[in-house]
């Protein structure tokens, strides 16, 4: 009897402690197959910047890289395919606004697998993203290249311009791995009434990626105008770059036509490993084919002391000269619009933190 009790315990301990050993296994193979990641970037400078008339100095946000705050995760469905979701919303560090923050971004939903991507929601178009791949300082601070929308302002019935950065209601679908070859087509719903097809955008982009060398082309297509009178707003733009040791020289050709417009930027770019960071520098053309004296040029010059992987201490001055006809600006958040005709340059300093 007294072996009958002590062995009961003893069994009931172990039966017990097989199916905690059970649970752990499947909430770790559970917990492996889902993530969620926090991440972000906090970026700030210090900036001046001055023309005619006009001069301002302050706190500048993004001079590096936008300041933003997301969430991303994956799910393994199995047999090859996965889920995933990308919420992005913009921040500001100067102030630290944070009222009526949203995911205005990036806000996606995702299936993957060997066929590629399909991806719907709020994203980059695949214009814009060769526009910032193939230029020096991307789209972000005192260098940026400023050309996600070269016609400048907005068109009617096109909230978001005549060549828009990001796109709401857009379907998506990204080439899987085919040796270098990536590729991308988006198409944004435009969901107005009485004319379905208003302020739409479809895009594409084709490009090759192998050693030292990328190359791509994109398409963009916004329906402008009224319920009653389409506008289309075209973009084209074709980019390369070439690693040669610690160079990447980088070239960007672009046009926006629209509207009895038409805007071409020519850019050239260079990065360069110098120390323990990255040298930058940029020469960028505007060209206004439908109006005489309006073009602008622009030089910028920055440098990124890495301080550790994910920190990063910059400077970068700029300088933009605009014909008789023309009032382009500089990429800071701070830049005034000069006056016509006018110069404007600009310098800032600033510390970029990725978490």
């Amino acid at each position: 009897m007294g072996v009958l009790i002590s062995n009961y315990p003893l069994n009931s301990m172990k039966r017990q402690l097989l199916a905690l050993a059970a649970l752990t296994v499947a909430t770790g193979a559970m917990a492996q197959s889902s993530s969620v990641t926090l991440f972000g970037v906090a970026d700030v400078s210090v900036a001046h910047l001055s023309t005619s008339g006009k001069s301002v100095t302050g706190l500048a946000n993004g001079g590096n890289s936008s300041s933003r705050l997301g969430f991303r995760g994956v799910e393994d469905l199995g047999a090859g395919l996965k889920a995933g979701f990308w919420l992005e919303g913009g921040v500001t560090v100067d102030d630290g606004a944070a009222s009526g923050f949203k995911f205005d971004r990036r806000s996606t939903l995702s299936l993957m697998g060997n066929f590629g991507e399909l991806r719907v929601g709020r994203d980059k178009t695949p214009a814009y993203q060769n526009l910032e791949t193939f230029h020096a300082f991307a789209d972000a601070g005192m260098g940026a290249i400023n050309g996600h929308s070269l016609i400048s302002g907005s068109a009617a019935g096109t909230p978001e311009g005549s060549n828009p950065k990001r796109v709401s209601n857009s379907v998506s679908y990204l080439l899987p791995k085919l040796g270098g070859v990536y590729g991308q087509v988006t198409h944004s719903f435009g969901e107005q009434a009485g004319n379905n097809s208003l302020s739409s955008h479809t895009g594409l982009r084709l490009g090759y990626a192998a050693g030292p060398l990328n190359v791509a082309g994109a398409y963009g297509l916004v329906r402008g105008g009224t319920a009653t009178t389409d506008v289309d707003y075209k973009t084209f733009n074709l980019g390369a770059s070439y690693k040669l040791g610690s160079f990447t020289p980088m070239v960007l050709v672009a046009s926006d036509r629209g509207a009895d417009k038409r805007i071409d930027l020519y850019s050239f770019g260079l990065k360069m490993a110098l120390g323990q960071g990255e040298l930058r520098a940029a020469y960028s053309m505007y060209e206004d084919k439908k109006q005489d004296d309006a073009d602008s040029q622009r030089l910028a010059l920055g440098y990124g002391y890495a301080l550790s992987k994910r920190t990063e201490l910059y400077a970068t001055i700029a300088h933009i000269k605009n014909d008789g006809k023309a009032a382009r600006k500089l990429g800071s958040s701070l830049s005034p619009t000069p006056n016509v005709g006018k110069k404007l340059t600009g310098y800032e300093i600033g510390l970029r933190h990725n978490f």
